[in-house]
């Protein structure tokens, strides 16, 4: 499963008023692993940035001067994210920007949500925490997750910080695999051990009805949790 962190930066706070994206920051993740492949990239909005926007996420004007506009990275940034989950905290007002950016463009372009599936982390933070605050601050204080290098906001950055808040909040494993084990090191050591040719054949138990049930409870509750459908889920409809 392919999943995009994503975060944006803008020069105010609503695109009917004119208002554009100025940086995007995505970051991959690949069956719950973050792989280290990531998008970024500054934009020149053709418009002056909001003093107020400003003081929130520190990009100036005079930064942008010679940064290409957003029809110059669009097809490269729609093909990064293509056929992947988004995931985004506080999503409708990224998407927004996204959509009135491909609008401005093309009027007949695919809004973004009918080329990925998107999941709002802040949706999912409020039904796990009522009634407490769910900024991305707050989460990264709530999870313990180290977030003293954000004196501003920044779309990668956040787009960072918000793959470890989504992977804690929604479980934190993030791997299945099971042939293989970390050394003292805390790097990853294998450990093969050969069965002998001539032994006798493993015995298969089958789960009950019971626990069948079980186990199709389990993954409804996971699927509720994260707002999506349980990868385990995923792969059986697959298999």
């Amino acid at each position: 499963m392919r999943q995009i962190i994503l975060d944006t930066e803008t020069t105010g706070l609503e695109p009917s008023e004119g208002h554009r994206i100025i940086e995007i920051g995505c970051v991959e993740l690949i069956n719950r692993q973050i792989t280290g492949n990531t998008w970024h990239q500054y934009i020149q909005p053709e418009r002056e940035i909001d003093a107020g926007a400003i003081e929130v996420h520190g990009i100036t004007n005079e930064s942008l001067v010679d940064k290409p506009r957003f029809a110059d990275i669009a097809g490269e940034f729609l093909e990064f994210i293509r056929d992947a989950e988004l995931v985004i905290h506080n999503a409708p007002f990224d998407i927004g920007f996204l959509d009135h950016e491909l609008k401005r463009l093309d009027s007949k372009m695919q809004p973004i949500a009918q080329r990925c599936s998107v999941v709002d982390t802040l949706v999912m933070a409020r039904r796990k925490h009522p009634g407490q605050r769910n900024s991305l601050d707050a989460l990264c204080k709530r999870y313990e997750i180290d977030n003293s290098q954000r004196e501003l906001h920044g779309a990668l950055l956040d787009a960072e910080i918000l793959a470890d808040v989504y992977l804690v909040m929604t479980g934190g494993q993030a791997s299945l695999s099971l042939d293989s084990h970390t050394d003292g090191s805390g790097t990853q050591a294998q450990d093969v051990r050969r069965l002998p040719a001539d032994r006798p054949p493993l015995r298969v138990i089958t789960a009950t009805a019971d626990e069948q049930a079980a186990h199709d409870a389990r993954l409804d509750a996971i699927g509720h949790t994260c707002g999506g459908t349980a990868v385990w889920r995923q792969l059986e409809e697959k298999g």
